[in-house]
């Protein structure tokens, strides 16, 4: 036997009524309440002789009953500071977090100046704030939190010839400060947000005078922490900031270099001496194998990236290197993967040819040798890094690096 159509309709009507008051109680017991009434009645005033009339058309729950009022943000969960100002003077303070229940005098307790602001802050967002007078009918408050414009996208390390960078690429040409501290520094993004995509990047980051890096969202602002090494202390390292851009992905970059006193000639004098012991052999056959499988790996627009010119204290260097290049490549010259060759004698075909980096054979076969004669098997492989691949993780690009090496191996 079917129920009928009324009985259906009956038992749909309290279902929806049921899910109703479920869920107005759970929205209820989520709710905190805050209790932000003065101990003190407000003065005396013309109010209290009138009231009594203006509740025959108010309502005489509108002066005398209680008075509450809702708060609630969008995205939910935001940091509230709760202010009741009376004569412009604070006589309460609290915090909350939304959605939460203010409770408030009554009006007839409140004075004509008595008011509530509510400042709403949250990870990334602009600070909102509201203010609601006391004697107002208003009993709800939505604060509709914006994004903030700038964010930070990317994150580049790179450790060579005695000098350390750390890269931060915001979307918008970010406003910093940088604050020395006992340890270490901190890099102060103004009105910035966060990407807790690039925690583990930014924990990654190590070299002699880096021993960590975290970022912290506060409020608005976005600080980036460096914890130094003992070693930098010992050897007097100095920041040297400077701003570029990545034009490519539409990024603002703000670099800081890590100089070590006296680290300058010395690290000429080593990479020369590095770069006169590559030979033939480093840039062609089974070491092509190594060269065209990190190119691969790697991707050409991270290549491009990483190697293009941009005023950082590499450039020298790789320069250096392509002009070696071209030196030991067949034929004198530099060949391109398209099959373009460039004079590495003539400057203008020079820079022709590091502008397209990432296309030149050899190269990456040659940066390879060049970094393990400056550092060592080790610390050559974090050079390279810091030169061909300096946004990837560390443990990430030993993979990479280890394959290739393999691959040229088992070519030998």
């Amino acid at each position: 036997m079917f129920p009928s159509r009324r009985s259906l309709a009956a038992r749909l009507l309290l279902s929806c009524v049921t899910a109703g008051i479920a869920a107005s109680f759970a929205a209820s017991a989520r709710a905190e309440t805050i209790d932000l009434a003065p101990e003190d009645r407000a003065s005396w005033g013309m109010r209290n002789v009138f009231a009594p009339l203006s509740s025959i058309v108010l309502g005489p729950n509108y002066w005398y009953g209680d008075r509450q009022i809702k708060v609630d943000t969008t995205p939910p969960g935001a940091a509230l500071d709760l202010f009741y100002v009376r004569a412009n003077f604070q006589k309460r303070y609290e915090k909350a977090t939304a959605p939460v229940t203010i409770v408030l005098p009554s009006r007839i307790e409140a004075g004509p100046r008595d008011a509530v602001t509510i400042r709403a802050y949250l990870d990334g967002h602009k600070i909102q704030e509201t203010t609601v007078r006391v004697e107002s009918r208003q009993d709800e408050v939505q604060l509709d939190l914006a994004p903030l414009s700038n964010a930070l996208k990317a994150v580049a390390h790179a450790y060579f010839g005695g000098r350390g960078s750390i890269s931060l690429l915001t979307t918008q040409v970010p406003s910093v400060r940088v604050q020395d501290r006992e340890g270490g520094f901190t890099v102060v993004l103004n009105e910035t947000a966060n990407t807790p995509e690039l925690a583990t990047a930014l924990a990654a980051i190590q070299d002699p005078f880096i021993s960590s890096v975290a970022a912290q969202q506060l409020g608005e602002d976005l600080l980036v922490r460096v914890e130094l090494t003992p070693r930098a202390k010992t050897e007097k390292v100095e920041m040297r900031s400077r701003q570029g851009q990545d034009a490519a992905r539409g990024l603002n970059e703000f670099a800081i270099d890590l100089v070590a006193a006296g680290a300058g000639s010395d690290s000429v004098t080593r990479a020369q001496a590095a770069l006169a012991q590559i030979q033939p052999r480093d840039v062609t056959g089974c070491a092509a194998v190594l060269d065209d499988d990190l190119r691969s790996a790697i991707g050409d627009e991270a290549l491009s990236r990483a190697l293009a010119p941009r005023g950082a204290f590499t450039d020298p260097y790789l320069r250096a290197a392509m002009k070696r290049l071209g030196e030991v490549s067949p034929g004198g010259v530099i060949t391109l993967v398209d099959g373009s060759k460039l004079d590495p004698a003539s400057p203008i075909e020079l820079a022709a040819a590091q502008s397209q980096a990432a296309e030149a054979k050899g190269y990456l076969a040659l940066l390879d040798r060049f970094s393990r004669e400056l550092d060592g098997p080790d610390g050559g492989r974090e050079t390279l890094r810091g030169l061909i691949a300096p946004e990837l993780e560390p443990a990430a690009f030993a993979s990479v690096l280890s394959g290739a090496q393999a691959r040229e191996r088992s070519c030998r």
